[in-house]
């Protein structure tokens, strides 16, 4: 079902006028009237509509408000230290549709990509545009929060705050994700992934001082856009979600 982003004011309202891109996208589309659509407001409630009219523009009616049903059980931040080039576009699209909460971004000691205040204002106005359309996309009823932490410790003391944080590290061989996933209940789940040359050492010891599990993904060396992405999707399936 095509569904359209609003704010809450909007999405409260009984009779929507759809503007701007939403309208052009209902253009598109070619909406008749009888037709039935998704307002959302990206926190997590939607409205189910009817397209009233289509000109002089669409008008819809509100038939029913309710929680967004295609909202996981669990909640996932994805914290990731800055990477290379376009890695880390790639990975808010993907979290986002396999139903990550936040994306998170930080710098480490191994982080290459270090920009400047300036260019990370640009890159994060980016990067939420990313996050909303990969929602709408993929049917989201939230709209990811895409957020970037000044130190390694800021990301760890607020990951630390989930029921189950977890650092995923490729020189772990004792705890597997399942492992960690299995041991207890949680319905808020951090989890936590290196730049290109992994976390050190200290760092490792600075996550398990805050209680942080620290896990493997197994015997293979993945890529640091495709962990994140790995231990999202275990998370989502360890929840019941597939």
């Amino acid at each position: 079902m095509t569904r359209f982003f609003v704010d809450s004011h909007t999405l409260a309202m009984e009779r929507v006028a759809l503007a701007g891109e939403n309208a052009a996208h209902a253009k598109v589309l070619r909406l008749k009237a009888s037709e039935q659509v998704l307002l959302c407001d990206g926190q997590g409630m939607e409205a189910l509509c009817q397209v009233e009219a289509t000109q002089p523009e669409y008008i819809l009616s509100v038939l029913e408000r309710r929680r967004a049903l295609s909202e996981p059980g669990v909640k996932v931040r994805v914290y990731m230290a800055l990477p290379k080039a376009e890695k880390l576009e790639h990975v808010i699209q993907k979290a986002t549709e396999l139903g990550a909460e936040q994306i998170v971004t930080f710098p480490t000691a191994r982080c290459v990509s270090r920009p400047d205040e300036k260019s990370l204002k640009k890159k994060l106005e980016r990067w939420q545009k990313i996050a909303a359309s990969a929602a709408e996309q993929s049917g989201r009823g939230v709209i990811p929060e895409v957020r970037v932490l000044s130190s390694y410790q800021k990301a760890l003391e607020e990951a630390a705050q989930a029921d189950m944080p977890i650092l995923l590290y490729e020189n772990e061989h004792a705890t597997t994700l399942r492992m960690a996933l299995d041991s207890k209940e949680y319905s808020t789940v951090s989890l936590i992934s290196g730049p290109e040359g992994g976390f050190e050492e200290k760092e490792v010891a600075q996550a398990q001082a805050l209680g942080i599990r620290v896990c493997t993904l197994g015997r293979r060396i993945l890529r640091c856009e495709t962990a994140p992405l790995c231990a999202v999707s275990a998370v989502m399936y360890a929840a019941g979600e597939y």
